[in-house]
C-alpha cells in the first residue's frame, strides 16, 4: 500500500465538540488564514460590533482601527475537531484552543 498525504480532516483529533478555538481579540487583524485552513468550517471574517471595541487593550484597539476592525468568528464553533491549523495558520497567533 502506497503512502498517502493525510487529508485535512484526517488531521483532526477530537470528536466534535470536546474543544473550541478561542480568538484573543487583542491580537487578531482579521488576515483570514484561519477561514481556509479549517476543514469543518468553523470561522468566518466579520466585523467586530462596537460593543466588543471598548473591552480591548489600549494596542487591540489600535490594530482593530488599522484592520477596519475586521476579525475572525466562530459561527459553527461546535464543529472544531481540534485539528489545531486554525492555530497554525494564525499569523498572529491570536487562536488556542480549549476544552468545551
Amino acid at each position: 500500500m502506497k503512502n498517502e498525504p493525510k487529508t485535512q480532516a484526517a488531521l483532526c483529533k477530537q470528536a466534535p465538540g470536546k474543544f473550541v478555538p478561542v480568538i484573543d481579540r487583542n491580537r487578531c487583524e482579521g488576515k483570514g488564514d484561519c477561514v481556509p485552513a479549517c476543514p469543518n468550517d468553523v470561522f468566518e471574517l466579520g466585523v467586530l460590533p462596537k460593543s466588543e471595541r471598548a473591552d480591548l487593550s489600549w494596542i487591540g484597539k489600535v490594530k482593530g482601527f488599522a484592520h477596519g476592525w475586521k476579525q475572525a468568528f466562530m459561527p459553527n464553533a461546535g464543529a472544531c475537531e481540534a485539528c489545531g491549523l486554525c492555530v497554525s495558520a494564525c499569523p498572529e497567533r491570536a487562536i488556542t484552543l480549549s476544552r468545551a
